[in-house]
C-alpha cells in the first residue's frame, strides 16, 4: 500500500483556463436573453409593479389592462412556487451547512473546473482536499488547500489517502467529483480498447470508489454531507466520435440517481445530499478538440459560471441537479420526441460535427486498436 505524496513545496500553481477571446456580438446567446427576460419581464416581482402601478394611477380594478396585468404576475407567481414545491417534494429539506466544519474533497482538482473550485473554497478558508494523478508543485499559495497526489481508481491508495485526510483536515462531508479522462475523439471502430477502458475506469469506475469510500464517513458525521458528481449532456446526447466519453458519462449519471434512490429508501437522503452536474462544453483543457456546433444556443461554459452554481448548491445544502447552458435543461425532452424529430435536431445543431478533422469511413480488412499509434494517451482532468 503506497503512501499519498503530499506536495507542500512553495510555487505557482497551473493557470486557471483562460477565457476565449470573443467579438462583442459572439457573447449574445440564447442563454444571455433568457437571463435577461428572467431577471425583467418573467420575474414575478417585476409584473407585480406592473400591477401596483397601474392601481397607483387608480386604473379600474375591470379595466382589460388591470385584468391583463394581475392574471400575468399570477401565473409568474404560481411557477415560482411550483418550482420550490418541486425542489422540496423532489429533494427535501437542505441539510444544514457550516463551512466552519465542512472538509471539501475534490477529485481531478490540480486542473480545470476543480482548480477553480478548490481555489474559491481555499481562498475562503475552508478545508479543502485535492486529489489528482498530477506531480504538481503545491497549492501553499491558497490557504487551506492541501494536495495529495493519488490515482482515484486504485481502492487501495484512495483509502490510504483518505485516512490521511482524516487525520491531517477532519472528516471529508463534501465530495466533489471533477476527475475525467481525455477525449479521444475518435470513431468506435477505431478507438483502441485501451482508451475505452481507461475512459470508463476514471469517468465510472473511480466514482464509484469515491463514492463507496466517502459515504460511510458523511453518514457517520453529526453534519451529513454533499457528493458532486459532474456529468456532461453528452451522456444522453451521445454525439459522433465520442463513444467512450459518452458511454462512461451516461453510466456515471445513472449510478448518481440509483444512489440517490438508495438514500431515499433509506431514510438518509436528508442527511446526505445528492447533486447532479450535467453541464455541455466547458472552456478546459479537456474540450480542446471539441468544435462548440452552435455557438448561440450551445455556448461554451465559462469554468467560473459553473462552479459558481456548484458552490451556492453545496453551501444551500440543496440537492438535485444542474444543467447548462439553457439547452442541457431541455434534453429530457429531447429524448421524447419521435426520432425523426431527434434526427433533424441533431442535423440542424451540428452534434455530430462537435469533433472535427475525424473520418468515419469504417476499415475494411483490419482494426486500427492494435497499433501503436492509437495507444491510450495520458489522462487529462476537467
Amino acid at each position: 500500500m503506497t503512501t499519498p505524496q503530499r506536495i507542500l513545496t512553495t510555487s505557482t500553481l497551473p493557470p486557471l483556463p483562460p477565457s476565449f477571446d470573443k467579438a462583442w456580438y459572439e457573447h449574445l446567446t440564447i442563454d444571455l436573453i433568457l437571463a435577461v427576460l428572467n431577471r425583467t419581464l418573467l420575474h414575478p416581482w417585476v409584473a407585480w409593479i406592473a400591477v401596483l402601478s397601474l392601481r397607483a394611477q387608480a386604473t379600474p380594478y375591470t379595466h382589460i389592462s388591470f385584468v391583463i396585468a394581475t392574471a400575468y404576475a399570477v401565473v409568474l407567481s404560481a411557477v415560482a412556487i411550483a418550482r420550490t414545491l418541486n425542489q422540496r417534494v423532489a429533494y427535501g429539506l437542505p441539510r444544514a451547512v457550516d463551512l466552519g466544519d465542512e472538509v471539501v474533497v475534490i477529485t481531478g482538482g490540480a486542473s480545470g473546473l476543480g482548480l477553480l473550485i478548490a481555489r474559491i473554497y481555499g481562498l475562503r478558508g475552508i478545508s479543502v482536499a485535492v486529489l489528482d494523478l498530477k506531480d504538481v508543485d503545491g497549492f501553499d499559495d491558497v490557504a487551506g488547500v492541501e494536495y495529495y497526489q493519488c490515482d482515484i481508481g486504485d481502492r487501495a491508495q484512495l483509502e490510504n489517502t483518505v485516512g490521511v485526510i482524516e487525520k491531517e483536515l477532519g472528516t471529508p462531508t463534501v465530495l466533489i467529483n471533477c476527475a475525467a479522462a481525455r477525449i479521444n475523439g475518435q470513431p468506435l471502430w477505431s478507438l483502441p480498447a485501451q482508451a475505452f477502458q481507461k475512459t470508463l475506469q476514471t469517468n465510472l469506475f473511480a466514482v464509484f470508489h469515491t463514492c463507496q469510500v466517502f459515504l460511510p464517513r458523511m453518514l457517520a458525521a453529526a453534519n451529513g454531507g454533499t457528493i458532486v458528481n459532474v456529468s456532461s449532456v453528452l451522456g444522453q446526447l451521445c454525439a459522433a466520435g465520442l463513444s467512450d466519453y459518452s458511454a462512461s458519462k451516461a453510466g456515471l449519471s445513472a449510478l448518481h440517481r440509483t444512489l440517490e434512490a438508495e438514500l431515499r429508501m433509506s431514510g438518509d437522503d436528508e442527511k446526505v445530499k445528492m447533486l447532479l452536474v450535467e453541464v455541455g462544453q466547458v472552456a478546459t483543457p479537456l474540450f480542446e478538440s471539441v468544435k462548440t456546433p452552435n455557438a448561440f444556443i450551445a455556448p461554451v461554459l465559462e469554468p467560473v459560471h459553473v462552479a459558481q452554481e456548484i458552490v451556492s448548491a453545496i453551501e444551500e445544502g440543496r440537492g438535485g441537479a444542474i444543467r447548462l447552458p439553457t439547452y442541457a435543461a431541455l434534453v429530457n425532452f429531447y429524448a421524447v420526441l419521435p426520432a425523426s424529430i431527434q434526427r433533424l435536431a441533431r442535423y440542424l445543431s451540428g452534434i455530430d460535427q462537435a469533433v472535427p478533422h475525424i473520418s468515419f469511413q469504417p476499415r475494411v480488412g483490419g482494426s486500427s486498436t492494435s497499433s501503436d499509434q492509437n495507444a491510450p494517451k495520458p489522462v487529462k482532468k476537467d
